[in-house]
């Protein structure tokens, strides 16, 4: 005999009950896994911000000085007679740094048909500043060092990578929009638009690179000046610049003689007896809880990285300011970005209110990615090369094209009057 089982209503609350309570329960769970998980506050990913161990995913080529004619002057001026040590000096320095580090790079390859990528070195910033060369001299120099390079001509220069170290960016080479507009600009200016009329950093191709900072500060076992306890500094906040009749650098000057006890600005000397060195202003510097980095000629400003080897928190006044390696760092967690609109009391209300535990909580953060500022080999875990390395790696091209580059069926590439590649002879045309 068949049972017949019949379906009571208190079966059907019962059921709808239990479903309600596994939902119900499912959320909690995972209401308290993404808590646990936010509340440990894991360290920045720096392995993420490194390359490949393998070279076989990027291979540079780095041009040698005596292999294109006028790529010497670019780099040693028109008599040849600067040297690399004195334009690796300064906030500019990463223009002869990056060409010594790719130089000895396990990526760097001296075989241009297996290079993925092309390095064009030049100290143009260095040369300029020293009068080796004047801007008539560069503009004409890059177009013909780069009439030269077949390579260039083959991809339109998406493959050639450039670097302009000051915030001029680009601009240094006038005629930049003509003949870079599809290259790679490694910079630390991501604006200059105040100048010019339009800004020579795209977002879509090129890099953003820390400034370089003195070499005696960034050495962790032997580091110039030691920063001191938060409880021991005599400032909330310190400027140490020069106005350079700039709207809000000169409103904190005008702030530090109305809060003097607050807010450090002394007039800088960059000459003559009164001349503050470079280690005095690390000792300034690092003598606040915070240290304000306003707009100058130019939106980035070195001060930012510097105050990361003092521990004291950066305070960004510059709205258009572009910051590095953006896809591992979470910059509200080791900086302040402040409107420049707001300079003014209201600003030190606001730094004032912040306890000293949220305060060594941002040191410690920038504690721990600091060494991203640090352009030293490759073959370090962390360090500014392998994180420029990394975002290279991103721009690497299986293949190559350009208005002016065409294939046939059996693979070979020819220009417009169907040469092959390897046939086309130097100058070649450029846009």
């Amino acid at each position: 005999m068949r049972h017949h089982h019949t379906c009571s209503r208190a079966h059907q609350v019962g059921a709808l009950l239990l479903v309600a309570a596994t939902f119900l329960l499912t959320r909690l769970f995972d209401r308290l896994l993404l808590d646990a998980s936010s509340s440990s506050s894991p360290s920045f990913p720096l392995s993420i911000a490194r390359p490949a161990s393998s070279s076989a995913d990027l291979r540079i080529y780095v041009y040698s000085e005596d292999e294109i004619q006028g790529l010497r002057a670019l780099l040693r001026g028109r008599d040849g007679t600067v040297a690399a040590a004195t334009c690796l000096k300064g906030q500019w320095g990463t223009q002869v740094k990056i060409h010594q580090l790719l130089l000895k790079s396990r990526f760097r390859t001296f075989n241009k048909d297996q290079a993925n990528l092309f390095f064009v070195p030049s100290y143009v910033k260095c040369v300029r500043m020293t009068g080796a060369l004047n801007d008539k001299e560069i503009n004409q120099t890059y177009v013909k060092v780069l009439s030269q390079m077949p390579y260039f001509r083959r991809s339109g220069g998406r493959d050639h990578i450039f670097v302009f170290p000051s915030g001029a960016g680009a601009h240094l080479f006038r005629s930049w929009a003509t003949f870079l507009n599809r290259s790679i600009i490694l910079t630390p200016e991501g604006d200059r638009t105040d100048k010019r009329g339009t800004s020579a950093f795209n977002t879509w191709k090129d890099i953003i690179i820390p400034g370089n900072v003195d070499d005696s500060m960034v050495k962790s076992d032997a580091r110039a000046v030691q920063p001191i306890p938060l409880r021991k500094r005599k400032y909330l906040a310190n400027f140490l610049g020069r106005a350079q009749g700039k709207a809000g650098r000169l409103q904190l000057v005008k702030l530090a003689k109305q809060y003097p006890d607050k807010l450090e600005s002394p007039e800088l000397k960059l000459s003559g007896p009164n001349k503050l060195g470079r280690i005095d202003y690390f000792k300034h510097l690092r003598n606040a809880k915070f240290c304000l980095a306003p707009r100058g000629e130019s939106s980035w400003t070195l001060r930012f990285y510097e105050s990361f080897f003092v521990e004291c928190v950066p305070v960004i006044l510059s709205d258009e300011v572009e910051l590095p390696f953006q896809n591992v760092i979470d910059y509200s967690e080791i900086s302040i970005k402040w409107p420049s609109s707001r300079i003014g009391p209201e600003l030190f209300e606001y730094l004032e209110a912040i306890p000293d535990e949220r305060i060594e909580e941002m040191i410690g953060r920038g504690r721990e990615i600091r060494c991203m500022w640090v352009y030293a080999v490759d073959t370090e875990p962390c360090s500014a090369m392998s994180s420029i390395l990394s975002e290279l790696q991103r721009k690497v091209r299986r293949f190559h094209q350009s208005p002016e580059t065409f294939w046939l069926h059996n693979r070979s590439i020819v220009n417009r009057d169907l040469v092959e590649f390897h046939s086309w002879r130097t100058p070649v045309p450029l846009p």
